[in-house]
């Protein structure tokens, strides 16, 4: 996509907004799906509160470059010189940090998450302040670039990172968005690292004027955005993104079927962002469902598989290989060679093992077949959720 930034410029404000209309009517509120084409800080003041489900923020970096970067061929790098970069002092800078977390943790539902990005140049007073104003830090992640453009003078190691802080709105934010299984499934059934390896934006992802130069210096990949909301935020959450440049986190939201609301005050980057959201076609709503995490599941005592008469006491249970056994007790315990006690602790005591999760590990004769007794706690979950 290429648009010019006089052309983008020359459009009216009505014109630079995205906007779902059903999204919009069905939630009741204004501003899902739009481009506020205004400063932060006064749009953020206005967003009601308690309103957004995550908050993806890559506000302005105080890179105070001294002057123009050049290549070893004399060319100029296309470095970032705006003036929406560019700040009096570090006190300055501060202040406008402080302002708009406060103005982002107000409009936070009180499970809500926060992702904010940035260099050595401003993220560690971006840390300093999110903990000052209560945010609890969940995690610092290092995206690490596959393509970071070198150090031309040699005289410091290449920048081939940046930092995300992952931070929920306060301490007490306990059932916050986390899909820790999908993610450790995508990854080979390995745990989800905090190193994220992706390349820049480059090649066609990145807009472009009429001239070719870049729309946006620091326009970010959309891979970077897909892992964040994959990671932690569900289909039709409303994802806050107050420095929206060029529209990546709206676009990203579009296609992963979430909402968005997108503050931008410079004119030419809302129309381009608007512009290109427009042509983002949504994927199949099938491919973005997540299965109900474990942890979240209705608690199942073993007795009430007893209550419900789906196991009657005196009924042996085993292991699947049959090495071990024991029997039903009326009172949801298990008792085998002469000790009683949870369907874990004997599980692990038959085995000399500290820990046993008995559910998957012991097994009941059903007809000609065997099948962990989990398969009674999973037809009870299924009616509850029926009822």
């Amino acid at each position: 996509m290429r648009i010019s930034r006089s052309e983008a410029t020359s459009l009216r404000p009505r014109d630079q907004v995205s906007r779902t209309r059903s999204s919009a009517d069905r939630t009741g509120l204004s501003f899902v799906d739009q481009i506020l084409n205004e400063d932060c800080l006064e749009a953020l003041a206005r967003l009601p509160a308690e309103s957004v489900d995550l908050v993806f923020a890559d506000p302005p970096y105080n890179l105070q470059l001294a002057g123009t970067l050049s290549r070893p061929d004399q060319s100029v790098v296309d470095a970032v010189d705006d003036e929406w970069d560019q700040f009096a002092s570090f006190a300055a800078y501060d202040a406008f940090t402080r302002a708009w977390l406060t103005g982002a943790r107000r409009a936070m539902k009180p499970n809500a998450t926060l992702f904010v990005i940035g260099s050595y140049h401003n993220i560690f007073r971006v840390g300093a302040i999110l903990q000052d104003l209560g945010f609890w830090i969940l995690n610092d992640i290092v995206w690490r670039k596959a393509n970071p453009m070198p150090n031309f003078r040699g005289r410091r190691f290449t920048n081939a990172h940046e930092t995300l802080i992952w931070a929920a709105r306060d301490a007490d934010a306990k059932k916050y968005t986390f899909h820790y299984e999908a993610l450790k499934a995508g990854n080979e059934d390995c745990q989800a690292r905090s190193d994220w390896y992706l390349p820049l934006c480059t090649g066609a992802e990145r807009l472009k004027d009429g001239n070719g130069a870049k729309t946006h210096p620091t326009q970010k990949p959309e891979a970077l955005l897909q892992r964040v909301l994959l990671s932690a935020s569900n289909p039709g959450d409303l994802v806050l993104d107050p420095f929206f440049g060029t529209g990546t986190t709206g676009a990203v939201a579009k296609k992963l079927g979430r909402h968005f609301v997108g503050i931008e005050r410079d004119p030419g980057y809302a129309a381009a962002a608007s512009a290109r959201i427009a042509e983002v076609q949504p994927l199949d709503p099938a491919l973005l469902t997540q299965p109900v995490a474990k942890r979240d599941e209705p608690r199942v005592a073993f007795v009430t598989l007893i209550d419900g008469g789906l196991i009657a006491p005196g009924t042996e249970l085993r292991d699947a290989k049959g090495r071990y056994k024991a029997i039903v007790r009326p009172d949801g315990q298990l008792q085998s060679n002469g000790i009683v006690g949870s369907i874990h602790k004997i599980g692990a005591l038959v085995q000399g093992l500290p820990a046993c999760n008995g559910w998957t590990f012991w097994h009941f004769a059903k007809g000609k077949e065997i099948v962990p007794i989990d398969a009674f706690r999973a037809e009870i979950r299924a009616n509850l959720k029926a009822a």
